[in-house]
């Protein structure tokens, strides 16, 4: 802090040569008569310092522009106006600093600079100090000094001797530089007043920095009232405490559980809880405070506070929102799948530019083994969210969602709030598994509870009942997984975003094997890059041969197999490196086990159609078979089919006896004969309208004796009058087609728009007929 030197200065003009060296200050202004402590640390300064010290001991002050301290200035950083010096007081430090105490002596203006280096030297131009008082200015000195007394009062760091010496000050100007020098200002303000050299005006604008400062006094001082008041109530309660446990100890009632609920009083205020929350922790930390700790009820209010003070309840993690850095992530970690990365990537995106949004629920559905949970954990890693996953599959009892309340022994909180406190993390990546899987009984139904988690609009005060107060789960990003829709309540479907995962291609099965099960595998079984390799074509006879199915894990097993083979082969020391090729697979995985000949052989007699169905697992091929024989018109159904399932067949039966003039049919045949009609795999319930056509064409091909193409297969809903309506699964069915070799498919014409879902390659390799009526089935398939 600058203070005046008392005493009267020489004048400036008398002692001031033209020539200054010029002593750059940060942060800091200096003015005439001013006295000024400095620390001295860049060498060129020290170096001016020296060399003043030796002659005249003036120098010239000039303020830097920047906020920064700079190790060197030149003159652009520098102000034009400064103040001539002289070092009262010089002193060295052990490290080289110089400790200086500088008085100042005059304003100048910096003509132009001579000298850059070794520091500056400026030609200025000295400011003679022509101070006039009158009436007005002793007024405006008369009101300044008022408000001076005003800030010494309320600032703590300024003595009250300071009131006292701008009272003594008779010269305006002097009056003005002390004031501006002493408040609490910043450096700009500081040197508009050392620029302004009419007296009048420099006492106006000192006044208003003195005014401002008044209002920042005074605000400070009412926040600090108010914060003290706060304070001493925590105080008094902090004293009563310490004064009942000295009487506690004093009567010999004290304990040792004294100190635990201690403890828990300070955790329960460092945790910063909502506020029904924090009512409800006090509430019960009164109540264990009155209770024994040999009673039941001890442990489990100790238990209930341990979960208060353990939540996050104001714990997030921090998103990545690179989008880039998220996309390498998701592509690194899986292959294809590019509806689902593409949602992932506009939730960053609407997140980087709405921080608050609500964390999406999604529901991904596809056969088993397509990369389902995997997808979670990739979906975690690229937004730099904690993971966790529960399983839901078999869960009967809403407890397990909800928790039990507290007045059940043992009772705990439901697997929401216990898998949120594992993450530690009030936004983490939550994906609930086999959420199509979940059960109901007498104990309730975990899927009601399930539709307040999975609703934006309510879960940010989901209500656990074991801790009975609402918590918010509003910014999780709730994944869910389902191999099918059809056993997930209606209510609890509308409230989730479906994003489907279909079968893989056999090009893309392959792929996904070298880039990642074949190291996967290699590694697990102890194998190096160099001891096996296997090749494309041995990668797709495993596919084609001993696989059948839409994911990756029964592929995933016997590429297991043959490394197992590949390593017992290294450990004995039969061999160093083993390359296995088309040829090889048998020798590690026995014969092959699925060729395309045992399914076309099948549809080689009159009355064997196949057809296509979409099930848990994916698409499969359904092969439907039907017989006659001597009765009077029955229609027998056999393969444990489903209510919709027979009910398609009676329709078909009926639109065949309706139309068997078309056919070329004897109509009393039906009269005499009865129908079997059957559908292999009997063990396997089936069901749904989608084998329609399928078994109408069986009957057809029965009756006409005519047998169907060996690489045909269909699917379509059939109506009574000869409608063919469309159905659901289309591309897992043409996959699982594919699959099998089938080149000819016939569907509804109205399915012909669900055809974008097919990978390309394959709509080119197989010949697809769309079709609106019976007839035209009939044509295609039996040429009749």
């Amino acid at each position: 802090m600058a203070h005046p030197k008392e005493g009267k200065s020489p004048e400036p003009s008398d002692k001031i040569p033209e020539i200054l060296p010029i002593l750059p200050l940060f942060d800091v202004v200096l003015f005439p008569k001013m006295v000024l402590p400095l620390v001295v640390m860049q060498e060129e300064s020290i170096r001016l310092i020296d060399e003043a010290m030796s002659s005249n001991r003036l120098v010239g002050t000039i303020a830097s522009r920047h906020s920064k301290m700079q190790d060197g200035y030149t003159m652009d950083d520098l102000y034009e106006y400064g103040t001539s010096a002289v070092i009262l007081k010089m002193a060295k430090t052990d490290d080289n600093n110089a400790q200086l105490l500088l008085q100042g002596i005059g304003r100048f203006k910096v003509e132009e600079y001579t000298e850059t280096t070794p520091y500056l030297r400026a030609r200025i131009r000295t400011i003679e100090s022509k101070e006039r008082k009158n009436k007005e200015i002793e007024a405006i000195m008369a009101n300044l000094v008022n408000q001076y007394d005003i800030v010494v009062s309320m600032s703590s760091a300024l003595p009250q001797e300071m009131s006292s010496m701008a009272r003594s000050l008779e010269e305006p100007g002097i009056l003005a530089d002390m004031v501006t020098s002493t408040i609490n200002s910043n450096t700009r303000e500081k040197q508009e007043v050392l620029e302004i050299l009419d007296i009048k005006e420099r006492l106006k604008k000192v006044t208003q920095m003195v005014n401002y400062q008044i209002d920042i006094l005074e605000i400070g001082s009412k926040i600090q009232t108010q914060v003290k008041g706060g304070m001493e109530k925590q105080q008094r309660e902090y004293y009563l405490r310490q004064q009942l446990k000295a009487i506690q100890e004093e009567l010999g009632e004290i304990d040792e559980t004294s100190g635990e609920i201690e403890d828990y009083r300070a955790k329960i205020a460092e945790k910063d809880l909502p506020e029904e929350a924090l009512k409800e922790a006090e509430r019960e930390l009164k109540r264990l405070s009155r209770m024994h700790p040999s009673s039941a009820e001890y442990s489990v209010a100790l238990t209930y506070l341990d979960w208060m003070i353990s939540l996050p309840w104001n714990d997030y993690t921090e998103d990545q929102l690179d989008l880039h850095a998220a996309e390498k992530i998701l592509d690194a970690d899986h292959y294809g799948l590019e509806k689902a990365k593409r949602r992932i990537l506009e939730y960053l995106a609407v997140l980087k530019l709405n921080p608050d949004i609500k964390g999406p629920i999604l529901c991904l559905v596809g056969p088993p083994g397509t990369g389902k949970t995997s997808l979670g954990h990739s979906i975690a890693r690229a937004l730099g969210r904690k993971f966790i996953r529960i399983a839901l599959g078999g869960i009967r009892d809403e407890a397990e969602v909800r928790g039990h309340r507290r007045t059940y022994v043992g009772a705990l909180p439901g697997r929401i709030i216990q898998s949120v406190r594992r993450a530690d993390s009030k936004n983490p990546v939550f994906m609930l598994d086999e959420i199509d899987k979940v059960g109901a009984d007498f104990r309730g139904d975990p899927s009601s509870a399930l539709l307040e988690v999975l609703d934006p609009a309510q879960n940010n005060s989901f209500t656990d009942h074991y801790l009975d107060v609402p918590f918010d789960l509003s910014r999780v990003m709730f994944i869910t997984t389902a191999n099918i829709l059809d056993t997930i309540p209606p209510a609890l479907l509308d409230r989730m975003e479906v994003l489907r995962l279909s079968g893989y291609t056999e090009e893309e099965k392959i792929k996904i094997a070298t880039r990642y099960l074949v190291p996967r595998q290699r590694s697990a079984n102890g194998l190096k890059g160099e001891h096996i390799t296997i090749t494309g074509g041995a990668l797709k006879k495993i596919i084609s041969g001993y696989t059948r199915e839409a994911g990756l894990r029964n592929l995933e097993r016997e590429i297991a197999n043959v490394c197992r083979g590949v390593a017992a082969k290294i450990a004995k020391e039969e061999a160093v490196s083993v390359k296995v090729g088309v040829n090889d697979v048998d020798e590690y995985l026995g014969p092959i086990r699925f060729t395309f000949d045992d399914i076309k052989n099948r549809v080689s007699t009159p009355g064997v159609v196949m057809g296509l169905a979409y099930t848990q697992v994916g698409g499969d091929i359904l092969f439907i078979e039907a017989t006659a024989m001597k009765g009077k018109g029955n229609l027998t159904l056999t393969g444990q089919l489903g209510d919709v399932m027979k009910e398609s067949a009676n329709a078909a039966m009926s639109w065949i006896r309706a139309n068997a003039k078309l056919l070329k049919l004897d109509e009393d045949f039906f009269e005499s004969h009865d129908i079997h009609v059957h559908v292999p795999a009997g063990a396997v319930p089936k069901d749904g309208p989608s084998a329609g056509i399928t078994l109408l064409t069986a009957i057809a091909s029965l009756l006409t004796d005519t047998p169907t193409s060996k690489d045909l297969a269909m699917t379509g809903e059939t109506t009574l009058r000869g409608q063919v309506m469309p159905i659901g699964g289309i591309k897992e069915k043409v996959l699982a087609a594919h699959r099998a070799g089938i080149k000819t498919i016939i569907m509804p014409k109205l399915n012909e728009r669900d055809m974008y879902e097919v990978p390309e390659k394959i709509r080119e390799e197989i010949d697809f007929h769309f079709v609106n009526k019976i007839q035209e089935v009939l044509k295609i398939a039996l040429k009749i």
